[in-house]
């Protein structure tokens, strides 16, 4: 019984692998033959030469900015709606408020970016709006809900104290919570600009604008050597991001 419980579970995976490729229909043969092989080496290898013109470079260089751009300003209008929508999400207005105010956040973050980038072309149209609207929108779902377990783990204490000196709830917050809760607010905005970077080069294939908008064009086109120089720009985009972040979080949340 034992040896039949252990083997069960590979069984049923294997069965399962081949139970797939049977409902998709693959072709393993045609992916694996000569003809298959031959074909996807000359579309790799065409990446293997970037086209490094001066024109390519400087479309490169726009559009660099223009993702940067859109991932920045989404993130930021992100951390200031998900502040809003954490303090009722915290309990801080009630219970009907907080059940609201989490059932809209559930809402926002349950929305993919892209979904929402798709939406927003259609309201806003092609282009960074459509895109940052987007990242804003997903982002503040997920920034709310962090800030509002936050703000469910911040002492009240100091508030508290403010308040029974004579301070206003808004003097108190800013006072006597804020100021514990600030590295959490900034740890968790850097990283989901990081998010956001990558994020914000992949909406560009619904029409979003910035550097994925770029490699939608080259790949449609079969411009491989043009493709390979988008993808090497957001490469490097990334890196710097994730280093700067990683110096801020030492310097801003750490330190």
């Amino acid at each position: 019984m034992k040896s039949l419980s252990r083997y069960a579970l590979p069984l049923l995976l294997i069965a399962a692998v081949i139970g797939s490729f049977a409902w998709l229909q693959l072709e393993a043969s045609a992916l694996i033959s000569r003809d298959g092989l031959g074909q996807m080496a000359s579309y790799a290898s065409g990446f293997l030469s970037p086209d490094l013109s001066t024109g390519h470079l400087r479309a490169i260089g726009y559009g660099t900015l223009e993702t940067l751009a859109m991932s920045a300003i989404g993130t930021l209008l992100a951390a200031l709606l998900g502040l809003l929508l954490a303090l009722p999400a915290a309990g801080r207005f009630g219970l009907v408020a907080k059940g609201g105010a989490r059932l809209l956040l559930n809402a926002l973050r349950a929305i993919p970016e892209l979904v929402w980038a798709a939406l927003m072309v259609l309201a806003a149209g092609l282009g960074p709006n459509a895109g940052t609207l987007a990242l804003a929108l997903h982002t503040a779902g997920v920034l709310g809900r962090l800030f509002a377990e936050a703000l469910e783990n911040t002492p009240g204490a100091p508030a508290e104290a403010l308040r029974l000196a004579g301070s206003g709830r808004i003097a108190a917050f800013c006072y006597g919570t804020l100021p514990m809760l600030w590295p959490q607010l900034v740890a968790y905005t850097l990283y989901r600009w990081e998010n956001n970077i990558r994020m914000a080069s992949v909406l560009g294939f619904v029409g979003a604008g910035g550097l994925g908008q770029m490699l939608y064009m080259s790949l449609s086109l079969f411009q491989e050597a043009q493709a390979s120089t988008v993808i090497l720009a957001m490469l490097l985009m990334v890196l710097a991001v994730d280093a700067l972040s990683g110096w801020a979080r030492q310097r801003w949340v750490r330190g």
